[in-house]
């Protein structure tokens, strides 16, 4: 018979999503939203750390590209992305740039190399260097302590001014002050030479002026634990860069591919070309993408989907790069190349993902470049202004400004934010939802209306039985037995749902034979020796065989959303049979959780007839549905709701849903079975098709944001209170350094919580 779409606008030409309409009713930052294309050339920079090293490097490079429009930094990943407006610009030239502001880079997908022996190296030098720093100022305290008779004087020591220690423990301090300041002193001497006082430069200066009044102990303490914030630093951030590097461990380099010969041979992933069979043996990651062909096994698919539970596979199904085989040995042949695998592009997007910051991080950074020179002006003041008009000592209000030099560091500020943002970005790519940076984390903690595509994402896209009516003396058996007969061999969705249904059930026929098909109306064939037809209501009323009984039923069956389709003979109806595209199972459960979550509107976009989509949305509780939809229609529906709601996130799976999505606040794709081209205009893809996965998103969200504030309020907190005991003398150097490097502990373990979070959690 011929297909009765259960969508009838399915055949409809879907528009060029990539060129829609302008979005005039959306938001500004919806028009702004930056482009999806590649963004250019990407640097590994050496040394790059802090948002410090990233104005250093926009001073140097900035006006060589016109301004630092065309520059983006990846601070957690060591990573400067140059942008394709900005290629005139050779490499050689962004190499001198870098190294004027005292560091090195080099170009990554082009002979670049990755973190390497090098970086290793430097980073135990750092370390041992940091250890002999912290040895040396126990050692010096030590002596001290042993050389003045007690361990009263230790607490002399850093409370008297004035008083010089022995020489012997001089040399302890300067040998702490000069380990510890290994790579503090490099970094200051390119910050002098560039006339901007970074927190190196200010570190320095901070101990220089404590050895010049003699507080030996004060200047080595500080050195120490300036280093140690460094290198707790590098450690913060190594290991939220090792949360996204564990990505690319995922696919394994090289596939067991069976020759012509019928013999394997192992190659490298990248020689695979696509159409060739590979061999996965038990317990190994399938090397790329494909269809399985020979074999049976159960894969999983947690690594890709987040899914603990194994999958099983036969002959005919779809595994990815990444997924873990179980007991069977597989025969799969490749459907891409290892450049376009799922896990290598869920990789390019996790890297990629710096490029879209949220807006936290924006602000943060925006608020250090005021932050540290506010903190140097109130230094001056404080050290000029108590002496120049109230004639206080000289020395002590010089201390106390030394000590607000140490309080204009920001870094506890500045790298809470994107240890939190990756932490979390790290944790959804976990379990299954592929974020395309923070910018699009933060957003769906705002979001106060949901708009859902029907079919393939409330429903499975593909219709199933659901209901067979017999009519007079048969039974349901002989029904779908007839209908089955003559759809065997049917390449239809409706006639593979009938056979589908038959099998599930055990109910056995034979093909029907003599099969013809009548185009538009239905499938004749013999069964048993008679002629027997199925078709859809519309053929039935053609042939002249309807009664009012089977017009009641079909009309009842079409009332609830179903395509009705009749079976019968050249005599009689033998009975009906209802299909329909099944509801999600989870489907009942995410709504209800994201209404739990306070999402205020629900509403469903489709291009389905009007009674199919009020069924459904009547059996889900929506608050809106709009169906017949064309592409163009889903886009004004959605500028309708954006101005309505402000925030509104739309969730599809085609290509007559990207026009809504790329208009929307957050477009949700989802990613399993979804279209390249809503996945690519998607903010956020859910890679199992989970609609439970919005409500967990929005909880992950808000846990975001609610770390990130407590970090930045925690870090200004700790600022202001040592601040206030400094004007007050109660803070000294090394109490300062220590309260800021212990925020900066705080709030990154805070940020790496993020990490654990757990499938919805």
């Amino acid at each position: 018979m011929a297909q009765s779409a259960i969508d009838p606008n399915a055949g409809r030409a879907p528009g060029p999503p990539a060129s829609a309409p302008p979005c005039n009713a959306c938001p500004v930052e919806t028009e702004a939203a930056p482009p999806r294309a590649a963004p250019g050339r990407t640097f590994r920079v050496h040394g790059l750390d802090c948002a410090e090293e990233v104005s250093a490097i926009e001073r140097e490079l900035g006006p060589l590209l016109g301004g630092t429009s065309p520059l983006a930094f990846d601070v957690l990943n060591g990573r400067m992305t140059v942008a394709r407006e900005a290629d005139s610009v050779p490499d050689t030239a962004v190499r001198a740039a870098v190294a004027r502001a005292g560091m090195r880079c080099e170009r990554l997908g082009a002979g670049g190399s990755q973190p390497g022996a090098e970086t290793t190296r430097q980073r135990r030098a750092q370390l041992w260097l940091t250890v002999l720093s912290g040895c040396a100022v126990a050692l010096g305290l030590g002596l001290h302590i042993w050389l003045a008779g007690g361990l009263a004087e230790a607490y002399r020591l850093a409370t008297t001014r004035g008083v010089s220690p022995p020489a012997v423990e001089i040399a302890a301090y300067v040998l702490a002050i000069l380990a510890g300041g290994r790579y503090v002193v490099v970094k200051a001497w390119y910050a002098a030479r560039r006339l901007s006082a970074d927190m190196n430069l200010l570190m320095v200066i901070a101990v220089a002026g404590a050895v010049a009044i003699g507080q030996w102990f004060e200047a080595a303490t500080v050195t120490f634990l300036f280093a140690l914030s460094l290198l707790l630093e590098s450690w913060s951030l190594a290991r939220a860069r090792q949360a996204v590097a564990a990505l690319l461990d995922l696919a394994p380099p090289t596939a067991r591919v069976r020759l012509d010969s019928g013999e394997a041979r192992t190659i490298d992933v990248a020689e695979v070309a696509i159409g060739t069979r590979f061999i996965v043996r038990p317990g190994e990651r399938i090397a790329l993408d494909g269809v399985v062909r020979a074999g049976a096994s159960a894969v999983n698919q947690a690594p890709i989907t987040g899914e603990s539970v194994a999958l099983a596979v036969e002959s005919g199904s779809t595994v990815f790069a990444g997924t873990i085989n179980g007991d069977g040995v597989l025969e799969v042949e490749s459907t891409t190349n290892a450049d376009n695998t799922t896990v290598a592009r869920i990789i390019r997007l996790v890297e990629g993902a710096h490029l879209h910051r949220a807006r936290a991080e924006q602000w943060v950074e925006k608020f250090a470049r005021l932050y540290t020179p506010a903190v140097l002006v109130l230094a001056a003041l404080v050290f000029l202004v108590p002496p120049l008009l109230f004639g206080a000592p000289w020395a002590l209000w010089f201390y106390r400004a030394l000590v607000l030099l140490v309080l204009a560091c920001p870094c506890a500020l500045v790298i809470s934010t994107p240890v939190s943002i990756v932490a979390a970005l790290a944790a959804a790519a976990r379990n299954g939802v592929l974020v395309k940076g923070g910018e699009y984390l933060e957003q769906p903690a705002s979001i106060r209306a949901f708009a859902f595509d029907k079919t393939g994402t409330l429903t499975t896209g593909r219709p199933s039985v659901v209901e067979v009516v017999p009519i007079g003396e048969h039974d349901e058996q002989q029904v779908i037995e007839r209908a089955a007969a003559l759809e065997t061999h049917a390449r239809h969705p409706l006639g593979e749902a009938i056979v589908e249904y038959a099998a599930a059930r055990g109910i056995r026929y034979a093909p029907a034979g003599e099969v013809r098909t009548i185009p538009g109306k239905g499938v004749h064939g013999r069964c048993g020796g008679r002629e027997f037809w199925i078709g859809s209501h519309r053929y039935l009323l053609e042939r002249g065989q309807q009664t009012h009984a089977v017009t009641e039923r079909s009309a009842a069956l079409e009332g609830k959303g179903r395509t009705v389709m009749v079976v019968g003979n050249e005599h009689h109806v033998c009975g009906l049979i209802a299909v329909a595209d099944t509801l999600r199972g989870e489907a009942h459960a995410a709504l209800a959780a994201l209404r739990e979550a306070g999402v205020e509107h629900l509403v469903m976009l489709t291009g389905d007839n009007r009674t199919t989509a009020a069924a459904i949305a009547a059996r889900l509780g929506l608050d809106e549905v709009h169906s017949e939809l064309l592409p163009e229609d889903k886009l004004a529906v959605m500028q309708a709701l954006v101005a309505r709601y402000g925030r509104v996130a739309m969730v599809g799976d085609g290509v007559n849903d990207a026009p809504a999505m790329a208009c929307a606040s957050i477009g949700v794709a989802m990613g399993a079975a979804g279209s390249d081209t809503a996945i690519e205009t998607a903010d956020i893809a859910l890679m199992t098709d989970d609609l439970g996965k919005l409500p967990w998103m929005v909880g992950l969200s808000r846990r975001v944001l609610r770390v990130v504030r407590a970090n930045i309020g925690f870090a200004l907190a700790v600022k202001l209170v040592v601040a206030g005991l400094a004007f007050d003398g109660l803070a000294s150097l090394w109490g300062a350094i220590a309260a800021d490097v212990g925020a900066s502990l705080l709030v990154v373990a805070n940020g790496l919580r993020l990490l654990r979070t757990r499938r919805f959690q």
